[in-house]
């Protein structure tokens, strides 16, 4: 096997390094996977790629970036239970000591650990990089029937969007409206559809989004992004508003149209990160009994239950992609995600490399 790799780091400053690295040797109940694809997140581009903001669970420290990584066992450490070399996996995006509550329940992002919980693309090495190296407890089978690059995104975007959802609930009774329709809105529309959603509404102010979501056929409705979003969305549920819904944009304005187009006892989520909200709490909420959760990532025994319904609802998360670069092309794959007129946006490597 090769002595060094490729990885990728960003400093801060909207650039990207490529740099070379030692190959890792998996330890005691470690994986060394090979990448397959590693997917670009928005909070790459938020907290990371632009200049470093992020503190404390979101403090960039300058490892090889990617926290959406897919990819196949090569070389196993001691003591794994489960996983073997040739095992197709996703890895859960956050490493945590294991043993605090958060962990036992399967919530890693939410580990409380200062010493043991480490991110990986933020302070671990993540995937952005020929190979990686992972723990055993940190991976999900990916099933034959599901690409690497389908993969990739359930690490992250998928199953905070799908924690979302099992936390206010889709059925065939509810109208759903997402606010931003960037790669995690449309994972939301998508999933809102196979859960069986009657009606799915869209909101967004850049026109490639807007259209990608009615090329998908992921809308029955797609607006632009402007002062009358409640009022039409309203007018569009004949003056009841949406049962549900979810905004993934964390802009105040679009947060203000999910509270405000949602019907009586209705429920809404906020899953997009950063910004601010400012609304009346009496006739927005009180009076009209609604509910307002927050979501943050999920665990991993719901990404290993996402995983399986994936299969079953024969959908396809690679669908959302638009672009596809090589390792050597990561400085042009994060430009284009930062401009925000894409899909999403992946990183790839042997068959997916399309």
């Amino acid at each position: 096997m090769q002595k060094t790799m490729k990885g990728v780091v960003l400093p801060g400053n909207s650039t990207v390094e490529i740099k070379e690295y030692p190959m890792p040797v998996p330890g005691h109940g470690e994986m060394l996977i090979k990448m397959k694809s590693s997917t670009i997140c928005g909070s790459d581009i938020r907290a990371i790629y632009h200049e470093h903001v992020g503190k404390g669970p979101e403090g960039y420290q300058g490892f090889i970036a990617g926290h959406e990584p897919c990819g196949q066992i090569v070389s196993c450490g001691p003591g794994n239970r489960r996983f073997k070399e040739g095992d197709r996996v996703i890895i859960y995006h956050i490493s945590g000591c294991g043993v605090c509550n958060d962990c036992r329940r399967g919530y890693m992002i939410s580990c409380t650990s200062d010493k043991f919980r480490r991110a990986y693309g933020w302070q671990r090495d993540g995937g952005m990089a020929e190979y990686i190296l992972a723990e055993e407890k940190d991976l999900v089978a990916l099933p034959d029937e599901l690409s690497y690059t389908d993969g990739a995104q359930v690490a992250c975007g998928f199953g905070t969007v799908y924690e979302g959802l099992e936390k206010i609930g889709i059925s065939g009774n509810d109208r759903v409206l997402v606010t931003g329709l960037g790669p995690v809105g449309l994972a939301t529309m998508m999933l809102a559809k196979a859960m069986g959603a009657s009606m799915i509404i869209g909101v967004d102010g850049v026109k490639e989004r807007r259209d990608l979501a009615v090329k998908l056929g992921l809308a029955d409705l797609v607006l632009d992004a402007g002062p009358d979003n409640a009022a039409d969305v309203k007018k569009a549920t004949g003056g009841m508003g949406c049962e549900r819904s979810i905004d993934c944009s964390g802009n105040d304005k679009a947060r203000l149209v999910c509270i405000q187009a949602t019907r009586k006892w209705g429920k809404i989520c906020f899953v997009g990160e950063g910004g601010t909200v400012a609304f009346l709490p009496s006739p927005d909420i009180i009076h009209d009994q609604k509910t307002i959760y927050g979501s943050w990532v999920t665990s991993i025994w719901k990404m290993e239950e996402l995983v399986e319904r994936i299969v079953r609802w024969k959908i396809h998360p690679e669908d959302l992609v638009t672009h596809r670069f090589p390792l050597e092309k990561a400085g042009e794959a994060y430009a284009l995600m930062a401009s925000g007129r894409c899909g999403k946006v992946a990183v790839v490597f042997d068959e997916e490399l399309k």
